[in-house]
């Protein structure tokens, strides 16, 4: 009977212990689907206004030809009709001047300074509502009219900083603690003088010290040091929207130039998350800096700012529009915009296959062994950012049980940009209209630019992507990275992406707002062209006009640019960002090939840390001193002798200056001090035999026997010669020729070099130092190679 009783009484322990331990297991199961759920990625949800119409006609999708006018270096800009300034209370132009007409749908954004709506532009329900105000100013349910176009009336708020905490406050609240800078030789107060209001539809902001004595309609310019600094930013987007402003945007943005007497201007049409139209971008900046000068003077100079988006829209600028802006502090820089779509449109293609397709192998498991195909920086034990949403899925879909360890830029930097930029039936802001607008809206950078890349019969606008004859891997199997075998299978199964009309909607598990199915495709591989060594996988053949206008209209970075420029950027490729170093040699070799030189580029690199932008701008206004003193001499021939190349260490130290520090294999010569301490990578086209310009949008294709007769394969001549009949099926129209120019790029130059170009106001000698016929960037006739046939079933070479 004892022995009955304590046995009982132990069991009874056992099974509080067990029902502890199962409880706590539960509680912490519990927890981490909280955690999970609370970590997992989420689309916007329905604002309280959101789109509700456009227009009669504005989504009739018709069929329109691709650009065919002058490239905007050759054209002129006609005269301006507003009549800037515009007044406290007034809105700005809403129809452009030269950019062309609006375009709708279009969403409303915020003007976080006034907290205002937008002016009410029609009762038809186009646009968003907006809302009558209660006896307190809050907004209320009733429906007293649309905006359409999204227009502010202009006005004006004053800020502080505070000598307390440092931060910015409304001028009303300020106690005693003003704080104190010293501009043009003498101390004045920290307050700034901040305007907002509407110019083409955008918002724009301009931000300067208040000066002695003005009033919000006259400000003076007493504590202004006379140079004008223009704000651009960056992001992607599709157009249709506004953007949000915010005293963060400008004031705090650039605080520490505020403080020395700069003038700062900004517009949402200068953020290229908002759109990347750059005539809208120009025709924008161009009124801005009227508003400007009719309220305070014309600036000695205007240097632009900004990174991503904002340094593509001042090389894009400074090539198009000579005299907008007179120097360039492009951030984190890209060339352009369109041509990073070559390449990073070939991301998800790639990662494909080593997820899934090559699953089995355990070589791909290692994400640096990627890098020989994508030629993008990766790193082990890293979590990317689709992590969370990758485990959380795996328990339903087992390719993502197997996924690599460690992440690629294709991952961390640009997954799920692709269907941004070119899924109709796409954007992760789609809730912000009604469903009908949403539908009908074809949501594509090239449909945003469609007046340039034209459209096609089906309503669709073309697109300028190609990868037809692109031999992926082409280096890493020269290299004997990769076997015969794993090429052909890696290009047989990557095709391209799908034409519009074929495309469906992107699988976004839970980012939908649905839980169940759990259906996630972080590839878009439903939306590709796949294929295997049977049936190899079609690849996208761009269309030709399509390309030609892109270029006509000036969103291709030519290198064409004499302004001087400091390219900066934190070096970011061991955090996978997207912002990679490589783009500013892209760029550099794009002006040398334009021009025959590229001294009026600096690169500056350092850690992110550290942060040169003060040193930056006190060089650039060394150097336009001296321009304005000495026209004569050029940009070049200004140049101060402390404009050089350099890089820095995190305490700002700098590593290592002057010529030859940023040398390296892009331009064929031992690395530099620069490049040893902040190597670049590559992209998969270059990989695959492309050049560093980055700008071969359609290479010309040569037959296969043609590229093995020059040597194209190298070491692996034989393994491609003994697999020539896949080769074919797999490549039926022929390889890559990078000798050769873009088939898409119009012939001849697409403006005329030469003559003064205007900076500081003076007419600068121009400093070209090659021929017209090479300026343009016209390759040389190729010397004819007589191909050895590699089979007696060889095919007959092509014209």
């Amino acid at each position: 009977m004892a022995w009955s009783a304590r046995n009982l009484t132990a069991r009874f322990g056992v099974q509080r212990v067990v029902t502890s331990i199962v409880a706590t297991l539960f509680i912490l199961l519990g927890l981490g689907t909280w955690f999970v759920y609370e970590n997992l990625p989420r689309l916007p949800g329905v604002p309280k206004a959101p789109v509700v119409g456009v227009p009669k006609g504005a989504l009739d999708h018709a069929p329109q030809p691709a650009y065919l006018g002058d490239h905007p270096r050759k054209s002129g800009r006609p005269a301006e009709y507003f009549p800037f300034p515009i007044a406290i209370g007034e809105s700005g132009p809403v129809e452009t001047l030269f950019s062309g007409p609006s375009t709708y749908p279009f969403l409303c954004g915020e003007n976080k300074v006034t907290n205002k709506q937008p002016l009410v532009d029609n009762h038809n329900g186009e646009g968003i509502p907006v809302f009558a105000l209660d006896e307190n100013g809050e907004q209320t349910d009733e429906v007293i009219g649309y905006s359409r176009d999204c227009s502010h009336g202009t006005a004006v708020s004053y800020f502080y900083r505070s000598s307390v905490d440092g931060q910015f406050h409304p001028l009303e609240d300020a106690n005693n603690d003003i704080d104190q800078v010293t501009v043009n030789g003498r101390t004045t107060d920290f307050v700034v003088r901040l305007e907002t209001g509407t110019i083409n539809r955008f918002f724009y902001a301009i931000a300067a010290l208040r000066g002695d004595g003005e009033t919000a309609d006259n400000p003076n310019t007493s504590n202004w040091n006379k140079r004008l600094i223009y704000q651009f930013r960056g992001g992607v987007g599709v157009g249709r929207r506004q953007g949000n402003i915010g005293r963060n945007h400008i004031v705090e943005r650039r605080e520490d130039q505020l403080a020395r007497g700069y003038a700062i201007v900004y517009s949402t049409a200068n953020q290229t998350s908002n759109h990347y139209n750059i005539w809208l971008a120009e025709d924008t900046a161009r009124r801005l800096k009227k508003q400007f000068s009719a309220l305070y003077e014309e600036p000695l100079y205007t240097v632009g700012i900004g990174g991503s988006g904002g340094a593509i829209q001042q090389y894009l600028i400074a090539q198009n529009a000579p005299g907008v802006l007179d120097a360039a502090l492009p951030l984190y820089s890209y060339p352009d915009m369109v041509s990073q779509t070559i390449y990073v449109f070939d991301c998800e293609p790639l990662e494909y296959y080593f997820d899934v397709v090559a699953a089995g192998d355990e070589r791909w498991r290692e994400v640096s062994e990627r890098e020989a195909i994508i030629g993008l920086a990766t790193k082990t034990d890293f979590d990317h950012r689709f992590k969370i949403l990758e485990d959380a899925v795996g328990l339903f879909d087992g390719r993502y049980k197997g996924t690599a360890n460690g992440a690629s830029e294709c991952v961390q930097g640009w997954r799920g940009l692709v269907p941004l930029v070119n899924n109709p039936n796409f954007i992760h802001f789609s809730a912000s209209y009604a469903d009908a607008v949403a539908k009908q809206t074809h949501w594509t950078h090239w449909e945003d630019l469609r007046d340039f890349y034209g459209a096609g019969q089906d309503g669709y606008a073309n697109s300028a992507w190609d990868n037809q004859g692109v031999q992926y891997g082409l280096n890493a199997l020269k290299q004997g990275k990769i076997d015969i075998d794993e090429f052909l299978r890696l290009n047989a199964t990557i095709g391209g992406w799908k034409e519009p009309t074929e495309q469906g909607g992107e699988k976004l598990w839970f980012m939908n707002g649905d839980v169940f199915p759990v259906e996630l495709s972080v590839w878009s591989e439903h939306n590709m062209n796949l294929g295997g060594l049977d049936n190899p996988a079609p690849r996208s053949v761009a269309d030709i006009e399509a390309i030609e206008g892109i270029y006509r209209s000036g969103h291709v970075f030519l290198g064409d640019v004499e302004i001087p420029i400091v390219d900066l950027r934190h070096y970011l490729e061991g955090e996978l960002d997207m912002h990679h170093s490589l783009a500013s040699f892209s760029s550099r070799e794009r002006i040398r090939r334009a021009r025959g030189h590229a001294e009026n580029q600096l690169i500056w690199m350092s850690h992110k840390k550290y942060n040169p932008v003060d040193e930056a701008l006190d060089i650039i206004d060394h150097w336009i001193q001296k321009i304005a003193e000495n026209p004569e001499r050029g940009v070049a021939g200004n140049k101060p002798v402390e404009a050089t190349d350099r890089c820095f260490d995190k305490n700002g130290n700098v590593l290592a200056a002057g010529p030859g520090v940023w040398d390296g294999a892009w331009n064929h010569k031992p690395n530099g001090a620069c490049m040893q301490r902040y190597p670049i990578y590559s992209t998969p086209r270059q990989m695959a035999g492309a050049p560093i310009t980055g700008d071969v949008f359609k290479c010309a294709l040569q037959p296969l026997e043609r590229a093995i007769a020059k040597d194209t394969y190298g070491a692996a001549t034989d393994q491609v010669v003994s697999r020539i009949d896949d080769m074919r099926r797999i490549f039926p129209d022929g390889v890559c020729n990078y000798n050769e120019p873009d088939v898409g790029r119009p012939k001849g130059p697409l403006f005329h070099q030469g003559g003064p170009v205007i900076i500081a106001g003076q007419p600068v000698n121009s400093d070209y130092r090659l021929a017209p016929e090479q300026i343009a960037g016209e390759s040389e006739v190729e010397e004819e190679i007589v191909p050895t046939p590699v089979s007696a079933e060889a095919a007959p070479l092509e014209d």
